[in-house]
């Protein structure tokens, strides 16, 4: 038999294999002699592993990692920090490597998403990173459910709603762990039921928080499937008194049976519906539902090479799109004539524009409207043709018909920062296409330790199609 030839592989069997490379899900990938793709998680580049076969496809094979044999040059060693549920929560996929490698992966990943539709000729740029791997997350949602009796919040396990309690996640700042323990206590004091999702009954669903990393202010925004919640006044007092931070404590009301997270109905138990965080040196009010890059420092980062791309001279018009509440169109703000935000969440439009006000700036204008629908578009921007157009839609990336549209409206510039590599290369293509010539794609490491990676380039019109 050649090595080429196809092998017998089976269920349940052992093989040894050597890891070539690994892939944005955590999984080291080699090969068997006749080529099928082997997938094992926990495997590093470079090591010869000892697995067993858990899954077998026409193409690829599913193995489950026994031991190391040989270990790999980037892998950390036993004192590298680890929560205890990230095996089974499949969070920090690159917990087990050493950072320059995980940024080594991220453009290798992202240089791999342009060849794959033919842009192979894009340069792109080594990760930017803040150099922080820990503790950046200002964001959390919690499911919460019932493990022996008692009342647990944390994550999903991976491929599951089998909730992993949350303690001492190490991308989340620790207090958010406390946050969580004391509302499940008072829910088992209480007697406040969980939501459950076969029978549709219960009333807690989620602990939704977020925190300013500047202003330290907390929110806490409890996701029920209900119109009130039992000793709601006693919770906010224990709360208040044990975390003096907290700026907002809401409800969050959502009665339907989906996945989707929170409901489109709020209510305020204490402080204000919102938190506030100062960001590129504005102070921007934050609501439960608006969109706020969950990595303070890393946004920072994110939005100053946006900055440079955009080389704004004072005079442009800016076209925001996806705005939320509209962090990256006011960071760049005044160095421009005007800025216009079109953001589809009402919260998140109302929040933008309570934040040009704050900050003094009056020459920004934000409407309700779905900016990814090229219609909509053109009734928001009457006759104005933006000099500049900010792209920041979300992981399924923009839509050809709204890249056409600003091709065919004559704009010359375009900054696209994308939370994925492959749907930003794919709407490359389209703005190639359309006579944009691409610059060089700047990835920056917003989410260490995950399989994911921000990017940032920009497009320059240079003829007509």
């Amino acid at each position: 038999m050649s090595d080429r030839s196809t092998a017998v592989i089976c269920k349940n069997q052992s093989i040894e294999l050597s890891i070539e490379e690994i892939n944005n899900l955590g999984a080291g990938v080699g090969h068997l002699p006749d080529g099928r793709v082997v997938f094992v998680r926990g495997a590093l580049t470079g090591e010869r592993v000892k697995a067993t076969v858990i899954k077998v496809a026409s193409s690829f094979v599913v193995a489950r990692l026994d031991a190391v044999l040989s270990p790999s040059p980037y892998r950390l060693g036993d004192g590298a920090p680890d929560c205890g549920a990230s095996e089974s929560c499949g969070g920090c996929i690159y917990r087990r490597i050493t950072y320059e490698h995980e940024l080594s992966l991220k453009q290798n990943y992202v240089k791999n998403a342009f060849c794959k539709v033919g842009l192979a000729d894009v340069e792109v740029e080594p990760v930017r990173t803040t150099g922080a791997c820990y503790g950046y997350r200002n964001k959390a949602q919690y499911p919460v459910g019932t493990i022996k009796g008692k009342t647990v919040a944390g994550f999903y396990a991976t491929k599951s709603h089998n909730i992993l309690p949350a303690d001492g996640c190490l991308l989340q700042p620790p207090v958010f762990s406390d946050i969580v323990k004391d509302v499940c206590a008072f829910c088992d004091e209480k007697g406040i039921s969980v939501y459950d999702e076969q029978s549709g009954k219960g009333l807690l669903r989620h602990i939704y928080l977020r925190i300013g990393a500047v202003t330290g202010q907390i929110m806490i925004c409890l996701v029920i499937n209900g119109n009130q919640f039992p000793h709601a006044g006693t919770l906010c007092e224990r709360l208040v008194l044990n975390y003096p931070s907290i700026a907002s404590i809401m409800l969050s009301h959502n009665t339907k049976n989906t996945n989707v997270v929170l409901g489109d109905r709020y209510t305020t138990l204490h402080g204000t519906p919102y938190i506030e965080d100062v960001l590129c040196g504005l102070r921007f009010r934050i609501a439960p539902d608006a969109f706020y890059q969950v990595n303070h420092d890393g946004a920072e980062l994110l939005y100053g090479i946006g900055a440079e791309k955009a080389d704004l001279q004072g005079d442009e018009t800016i076209l925001d799109l996806y705005c939320g509440i509209g962090t990256i169109g006011m960071s760049m703000a005044s160095k421009a004539r005007s800025l216009i935000g079109i953001e589809i969440v009402p919260a998140a439009v109302e929040c933008a524009k309570q934040n040009a006000a704050a900050n003094g700036l009056d020459n920004a204008l934000f409407v309700c409207a779905d900016a990814g629908d090229p219609e909509t578009l053109l009734a928001c921007l009457g006759d104005a043709t933006p000099d500049l157009v900010i792209l920041d839609p979300p992981r399924k990336g923009s839509t050809n018909e709204l890249i056409d549209a600003l091709a065919a409206r004559g704009i010359r510039r375009a900054v696209y920062i994308s939370c994925d590599a492959d749907t930003l290369a794919r709407d490359c293509v389209r703005f190639r296409e359309n006579g944009y010539e691409i610059g060089t794609v700047t990835p920056v490491d917003m989410f260490p330790r995950t399989g994911h990676v921000e990017c940032v380039v920009s497009l320059t019109k240079t003829s007509r199609f």
